[in-house]
């Protein structure tokens, strides 16, 4: 302890060692100082909670070259590099040890050999930088759902972006002192050539869940850096399975009906299948686009959103389709720019409103599909007012989605908490996009849409969910959405508006207030009440062909996919819950006394 303190003090000069001395935590002093020693910045900065020091990161990150500025006011550009543009899935590992087992399906390596090769990459990695400590609280502060984390990082950028993603904590971990329980995050860029990681071949994502602790080396994206998104998740989901709540890869919404009363959902999509633009649909509230926690209070569900800002998708956001993106991506605010193509301070990206000459696009690389863009949540005008509740907000529906052309209906509705948990959520299918490196348009396996982010073993997952419902007085409904769902022709059977539609019929089910028709899958909605929606919320004319092309049941998509899902959880998911094969096979004998 001794020698970190001397170390500390020479390293952060005296006004930055005196914010770590005022927290009155050894334990937290001792992770910072083992890591100034390993990794050997020239200079360590702590952030505070204060406006300067959040201008000192953002001044950094232009001064480092990790981020420029563009022409709109608080707007930035950062650029990866070019393999280094996707969470990085096959270097992402759990440190475990040898008698340790999550399943097959969850990437690991044995703990001591992880510790070595990470530590020896951390060894004098900084050298030469300066290395930025910063605090920071998951879910509002102050709350029963707050999670405290501590994030080490030599980039301004990563530093940067989770200023404006996760709620500043330094005057948290000062009043609580020794009390505070900490996720801990070590994050280095590593050697930058013309501004990007230069050894990708040494990116590594470890995670150890017995201390709670992440580390990343040789690598700039955001997926993989920014400590409190996916890898926060990984540890929180850990801690959720042991203490009976939910940390889950949701969107977090108020639906509203008409006369302006508001229903809260939360929603699981895998990346680029709607999760973002279904949450920012025109007409309602947004709590949050990508991480929640689900808590049970007094037989009911509440949740909170775990960030305060969105790290996004760009592709294809338009003026005319997310308006309010739109806005805040082309007003004056803070907003930071990833991997799209900048001329004349302008940033384009791929489905946008402009366009460049075609001289140049031939002469610039495009836009990467998974370009993003950072930017705070109070920055859209449909921000729900509720996101700094601490009691958070009651969750009455849950919606799991995937990209699927030739199976599920574009919405539907689970007969039970079990039926819904386990046909829909538990046998979640999607084809693979950019988000992830690899091949694309490949349909996987992705229960609840979290499959890449578990830390325990899928069969405790599912437990934990089924449990989690068995003592709620009305458990939230859960349903399914499908936007991707086409015709023998490849054509899309739904218009990129219709969700504004099945969102309102959610809303009006879980409210009780209109009827369904039941089905071998599940309650599926009446044409008569989409024909009126379609009319009211669209001002469309909703066909009865078009219902009957939608809604229509297609039984042996679903035999096929239950034949699927029953192989996947026999072979490859140990221990999965009999419960499971139960409920499958039931609906597979609906099905065929159906066809």
């Amino acid at each position: 302890m001794e020698q970190y303190l001397n170390l500390l003090k020479t390293k952060c000069g005296q006004e930055n060692y005196q914010k770590l001395a005022c927290l009155n935590n050894p334990a937290l002093l001792n992770f910072i100082g083992e890591y100034t020693e390993i990794c050997n910045p020239a200079s360590v900065f702590v952030r505070a909670d204060s406006p300067q020091d959040a201008q000192y990161i953002r001044n950094k990150a232009k001064e480092t070259g990790e981020e420029k500025q563009l022409a709109i006011e608080g707007h930035s550009v950062h650029f990866d590099g070019a393999y280094d543009q996707a969470r990085d899935k096959k270097n992402t590992k759990f440190l475990l040890l040898k008698e340790e087992n999550l399943g097959a399906d969850i990437n690991s390596i044995e703990r001591e050999k992880g510790l070595k090769e990470i530590r020896d990459l951390l060894k004098n990695i900084m050298a030469g930088k300066e290395m930025f400590v910063s605090f920071f609280c998951l879910g509002p502060v102050g709350s029963d759902f707050s999670i405290y984390a501590v994030q080490i990082t030599d980039s301004a950028y990563v530093a940067h972006s989770e200023d404006i993603l996760y709620r500043s904590a330094y005057e948290a971990f000062k009043k609580y002192g020794t009390e505070i329980k900490f996720l801990r995050y070590v994050h280095s860029a590593g050697q930058l050539q013309n501004n990007v990681s230069k050894d990708i071949d040494k990116r590594r994502i470890y995670i150890d869940l017995s201390e709670n602790i992440v580390w990343t080396t040789n690598s700039q994206y955001a997926g993989n850096t920014v400590g409190l998104k996916k890898l926060a998740l990984r540890l929180a989901i850990k801690k959720a399975a042991g203490e009976k709540w939910l940390a889950e890869h949701m969107f977090v919404m108020g639906v509203f009906n008409g006369e302006g009363k508001k229903t809260y959902f939360t929603g699981a999509f895998p990346s680029a299948c709607g999760k973002t633009s279904t949450c920012m649909v025109q007409g309602e509230n947004i709590l949050g686009d990508d991480i929640a926690y689900l808590r049970k209070k007094q037989g009911r569900v509440f949740a909170v959103n775990v960030e305060r800002g969105i790290f996004g998708i760009i592709k294809d956001v338009q003026r005319q389709n997310d308006p309010l993106i739109w806005e805040a991506l082309n007003t004056t605010g803070e907003v930071i720019f990833s991997n799209v193509l900048v001329k004349d301070k302008i940033p384009y990206w791929l489905g946008g409103d402009k366009t460049l000459p075609d001289e140049e696009k031939n002469s610039t690389p495009f836009p990467h599909p998974n370009a993003r863009y950072t930017i705070r949540l109070k920055a859209l005008k449909n921000c729900d007012p509720n996101l700094e509740n601490p009691e958070g907000v009651e969750i009455k529906g849950i919606i799991y989605g995937g990209r699927d052309s030739d199976t599920c209906p574009p919405v539907f509705e689970s007969f039970d908490w079990g039926h819904g948990v386990l046909t829909i959520g538990a046998s979640l299918e999607s084809e693979t996009t950019s988000a992830t490196l690899g091949k694309e348009g490949i349909r996987k396996f992705n229960p609840m849409a979290n499959l890449d982010f578990l830390s325990i073993p899928i069969s405790e997952y599912i437990k934990n969910y089924l449990e989690f419902g068995k003592d709620l007085d009305n458990p939230p409904i859960i349903f399914g959405v499908n936007y991707f769902l086409r015709d023998n022709s490849g054509n899309y059977l739904n218009a990129i508006e219709d969700k504004r539609v099945w969102l309102k019929w959610m809303e009006l089910r879980v409210n009780k207030k209109i009827e369904a028709v039941k089905s071998p899958i599940g309650f599926l909605p009446r044409y008569e009440e989409l024909k009126r929606l379609f009319k009211e919320v669209l001002n469309k004319v909703y066909s009865e062909s078009d219902y009957q092309q939608q809604f229509g049941l297609r039984i042996d998509a679903n035999l096929a996919k239950i034949e699927r899902i029953e192989e996947i959880y026999k072979t490859k998911v140990s221990d999965a819950p009999k419960i499971l094969f139960e409920i499958l096979e039931k609906q597979k004998k609906r099905l065929q006394k159906k066809g």
